[in-house]
C-alpha cells in the first residue's frame, strides 16, 4: 500500500532533522544543514536518480507534490527528466545549461558561483524548462520562469524578488546562446530582454530591485552584543568578530591565523576574499584582539572560525581535515536570537551608528567598511588606508557596543 503524503505539521518536524525523508509518491524532502527543498526520486534503470524542485519556502506541499505527479508522468511518456550534461546528444534545457556550467567552472572566480547557477536554475527554471528541448523554448516559457508565484503570498517571482528573476533571466539566456552556437537551435533569443521580455514582463520600480538586508537598529546592539558573549562556539565567536571589524561573512569565516598581526593590531585580509578583490588592512580593536586571544586553537588548523571535518574536499581543504566554518552558520545562530535579520545587515547598523552618533569622516566610514570609492579620480589620488583614522573610529565602536566587563 503506497505511502499516504505528510501533513503540513510533520513537514514542519522533518525539516530540523538532516536527511531525506519521504513525504509522498515519488517526493522527498532533503534537509542538508539550513538548506531544506523538495526532491523528486525516482528509479531508472535500477538507479535512484533526484531532481531538485526547489526550496521548502517556494513551494507548498501540494505544489510540490503536484509537481513530483507531474514528473512521474513524464517519465512514463518517455520524456526526459533525469539530464546527463555528458551526454552529448541531450537536447533538453536542463542538459544544456548544465554542460555549460561545467564549462565555465574552472574560470569563475569560485566554487560557489557555480553553485549559485544550479541552485538558481533548480530552484527556478529546470521545473518549468528543464526537459524541454532547447529548440522548443520560446518567449512565453521564459515568460512562465518568471512570472511563477513564490512565496507565502504568491507573488510573482519577477515582482516579489526582482534581483533573482533577473539574474535567473540572464542564465537562461546564455545557455540558450550556448545551444544555438552548437547547433541545437535557431532564431533569436526568447530570453533576451532588450526589445524582446521588457515588452511583456510588468515594469519593475528601481526601489523595489534594490535587496536590503534586514539590519539591526544600532541602538539596539548595546544590548544585543552582551548577550552575544554569553554565546560560545565558533558561529559565536565568529558573530562578534564580525560585528567587531564590520568585516563581510565571507571574509571573517575564511580568516586564518597566518593574516592576524597581534602585534600591530592588524589582521590582513588577502585580496581573494575580498568583494572589490584588493587587500584589505582591518584594524583590531581592544576587544576583537581579546576575542582572538580567548579562542581555542585545533591542532594545526590554520582557520581563526574552524567548522566540522569534511567528508569530501572543499576550499582547497582535504578529507577529513577541519573545514571552514559555514556561511550560514552565524546566520542560524542570529535567527535563534533575533529572528529576521541577517549578519550583513550589521555592517548597515555600524554604518548607520557612525554617521548619526559620530563626527567621523565619510571617506574613513567608507574604508572600514572595504568600499570601493566610486569617484575615479578622488580614487587615483588616495593613497593611503585612513589606518589610524579607522582603528579610532572602530575603537569608538566598541566602547559603544561595551566590552562585555
Amino acid at each position: 500500500m503506497a505511502k499516504a503524503m505528510a501533513t503540513a505539521t510533520a513537514i514542519k518536524r522533518l525539516a530540523k532533522t538532516e536527511g531525506k525523508h519521504r513525504v509522498a509518491p515519488s517526493l522527498y524532502l532533503r534537509v542538508r544543514g539550513a538548506s531544506v527543498s523538495w526532491l523528486f526520486r525516482a528509479s531508472v534503470q535500477g538507479r535512484d536518480r533526484d531532481v531538485s524542485l526547489g526550496p521548502l519556502d517556494a513551494l507548498t506541499l501540494a505544489e510540490a507534490a503536484a509537481r513530483a505527479a507531474d514528473m512521474r508522468m513524464r517519465l512514463k511518456r518517455g520524456e526526459v527528466v533525469f539530464a546527463d550534461p555528458a551526454a552529448g546528444g541531450d537536447d533538453s534545457f536542463r542538459a544544456v545549461a548544465q554542460a555549460h556550467i561545467e564549462s565555465k567552472r574552472g574560470g569563475w572566480k569560485s566554487a560557489k558561483h557555480a553553485a549559485q547557477w544550479s541552485a538558481t536554475l533548480e530552484t527556478y527554471a529546470y521545473p518549468t524548462l528543464g526537459s524541454k528541448r532547447v529548440a522548443d523554448i520560446s518567449v512565453d516559457d521564459v515568460k512562465a520562469v518568471l512570472m511563477q508565484p513564490v512565496g507565502p503570498a504568491r507573488v510573482p517571482l519577477w515582482t516579489a524578488k526582482n534581483e533573482t528573476a533577473l539574474r535567473v533571466r540572464g542564465r537562461i539566456e546564455a545557455a540558450l546562446a550556448v545551444a544555438r552556437v552548437r547547433g541545437l537551435r535557431t532564431g533569436d533569443n526568447p530570453a533576451a530582454y532588450q526589445n524582446n521580455l521588457e515588452l511583456i514582463l510588468p515594469q519593475v520600480s528601481r526601489r523595489a530591485r534594490v535587496r536590503h538586508h534586514p539590519a539591526m537598529a544600532w541602538r539596539d546592539l548595546p544590548a544585543f552584543f552582551p548577550e552575544l558573549r554569553k554565546r560560545t562556539g565558533s558561529s559565536a565567536w565568529a558573530l562578534q568578530f564580525t560585528i567587531l571589524t564590520a568585516c563581510r561573512t565571507g571574509e571573517v569565516v575564511g580568516a586564518r591565523w597566518s593574516e592576524v598581526d597581534a602585534d600591530a593590531a592588524v589582521w590582513v585580509v588577502p585580496r581573494e576574499r575580498m568583494k572589490a578583490k584588493r587587500e584589505h588592512r582591518v584594524p583590531l580593536s581592544s576587544a576583537a584582539l581579546d576575542l582572538l586571544r580567548d579562542l581555542p586553537q585545533v591542532n594545526d588548523c590554520p582557520l581563526v572560525f574552524p567548522g566540522a571535518r569534511l567528508r569530501k574536499p572543499r576550499d582547497g581543504v582535504a578529507a577529513g581535515e577541519v573545514g571552514p566554518l559555514s556561511n550560514m552558520a552565524m546566520l542560524e545562530l542570529l535567527r535563534g536570537m533575533r529572528p529576521g535579520l541577517t549578519v550583513h545587515g550589521f555592517r548597515s547598523s555600524f554604518r548607520d551608528w557612525a554617521a548619526e552618533a559620530t563626527d567621523a569622516p565619510a571617506e574613513v566610514v567608507e574604508m572600514c567598511l572595504a568600499h570601493t570609492i566610486s569617484n575615479q579620480v578622488e580614487a587615483a589620488y588616495r593613497r593611503g588606508d585612513l589606518l589610524d583614522k579607522r582603528r579610532a573610529l572602530m575603537q569608538q565602536w566598541v566602547d559603544y557596543l561595551g566590552d562585555g566587563e
